[in-house]
């Protein structure tokens, strides 16, 4: 049976429909980790040129965080950090920090917001931009973690012959992550 509320408009809505609308909303977050899935999965089929696709790229990340002793946010993110390249080719990284920002502490929201800026002094001098341009966060006190992540593991994953884990060995961290109440401050600082 399909449940619906009974406004046209939302000033419209009563008691009734704003609690039907949340226990369907708490319904839909059970399934965000198999959407994130899925966003996932797409990357393989995404931007051409590079000699893995995006979504075994991202594997690599997240497969070099773990081997690097990384915690389970920073792993995530990892996995999920180009997350946004086939909607939002431009600004790709803070799609992906939108994602996560409710489950994670700060520093890992940061970090994966400005990956894109930090990742592009590994190419940008060889098309006439300036590479330097994560200069401008030099004294932020996470400069050295994006960094580290970018140079650790974001831009050296791009190898057909690298030992890579599988999506499904992944999932249970994103099932883990992604069940966290939102914003919850246990997992999430109020700072930035």
């Amino acid at each position: 049976m399909n449940r619906t509320v009974s406004f046209r408009q939302m000033k419209d809505g009563t008691k009734a429909d704003y609690e039907l609308l949340d226990e369907l909303e708490h319904e839909y977050l059970v399934g965000l980790p198999e959407r994130i899935e899925a966003g996932l999965l797409k990357l393989a089929t995404g931007l051409a040129g590079y000699p893995v696709d995006r979504l075994t790229h991202s594997l690599q990340t997240a497969t070099r965080a773990e081997a690097a002793g990384a915690d389970i946010e920073l792993i995530v993110a990892a996995l999920i950090h180009d997350m946004g390249d086939d909607l939002a080719p431009f600004n790709h990284a803070e799609v992906a920090a939108a994602l996560i920002r409710p489950y994670v502490r700060p520093e890992v929201t940061w970090i994966v917001e400005q990956h894109g800026l930090f990742q592009s002094y590994y190419f940008a001098h060889h098309t006439g931009k300036d590479r330097h341009g994560r200069e401008r966060f030099r004294t932020h006190r996470w400069f050295q973690s994006c960094a580290d992540f970018c140079e650790q593991w974001d831009q050296a994953s791009f190898d057909p012959d690298f030992p890579t884990k599988p999506l499904s060995h992944f999932m249970p961290l994103v099932r883990e992550i992604f069940a966290r109440p939102a914003f919850d401050p246990r997992y999430v600082g109020v700072d930035a």
